[in-house]
């Protein structure tokens, strides 16, 4: 049996020292903060520029000496104001309800960096998600749609349908991406290629895991 989820991503700018939490709810939370500038303790774990965590639960940041933004996506059954307190501090980038049946996931936080013109072949994911380019440009094509990206931008991919995108000629073009994942695919690519032939030829994008968490859906 499906249920409603949301997957939200917030961009949430502290200033120094500053500490700042969200609000718990009911119903666990599964959050994934990366940090895009700065430091931040984050539940009791310092992260730094391009590194992330899970926390499930209760969340609590502080920015470190230089101040901090993050990026923080949320995958939760309550459709409460999430904002971190004190504020403003946060602003919702992004909204998405997901169909999810009850039981075990994974949540994936990885960075794909492309060269300069590079593609992703025509391909599908096993799961939904939400990603947001970091630089560079990025034109995403899918259901007949054709979407320039830019830097700050984020866009939904649900995973069945096919999605081809390009790369940037003229500067190196990053995102970061989370995605909901069958628990079976911890360690292992969710990519499937829509042409046989395009599995063998060479991909020259990168791709940097940092999170790989399995996590406990109530149905």
């Amino acid at each position: 049996m499906t249920a409603p989820f949301e997957l939200r991503l917030w961009e949430d700018q502290l200033a120094a020292g500053v500490t700042a939490s969200a609000p718990s709810f009911a119903r666990p939370v599964n959050r994934i903060v990366y940090v895009v500038e700065g430091s931040a303790a984050v539940s009791g774990r310092t992260l730094t520029p391009n590194s992330a965590c899970h926390v499930a639960g209760p969340l609590t940041l502080t920015a470190g000496s230089s101040g901090t933004r993050l990026w923080r996506w949320e995958l939760m059954a309550d459709d409460r104001e999430s904002a971190l307190v004190p504020g403003p501090v946060s602003r919702l980038r992004f909204v998405q309800p997901v169909e999810l049946e009850g039981g075990l996931y994974l949540m994936r936080c990885d960075r794909v960096d492309f060269p300069l013109g590079g593609v992703a072949y025509t391909h599908t994911h096993q799961g939904p998600g939400i990603r947001c380019l970091l630089q560079g440009r990025l034109t995403v094509e899918t259901q007949g749609r054709s979407m320039p990206i830019r830097p700050g931008e984020a866009w939904f991919e649900r995973g069945p349908e096919p999605v081809y995108a390009a790369a940037s000629r003229t500067e190196p073009t990053s995102f970061v991406r989370v995605m909901v994942l069958p628990a079976a695919l911890r360690g292992k690519s969710s990519i499937r290629y829509v042409d046989p032939a395009d599995q063998a030829k060479p991909r020259t994008q990168r791709y940097t895991v940092f999170v790989d968490e399995p996590v406990e859906l109530a149905g």
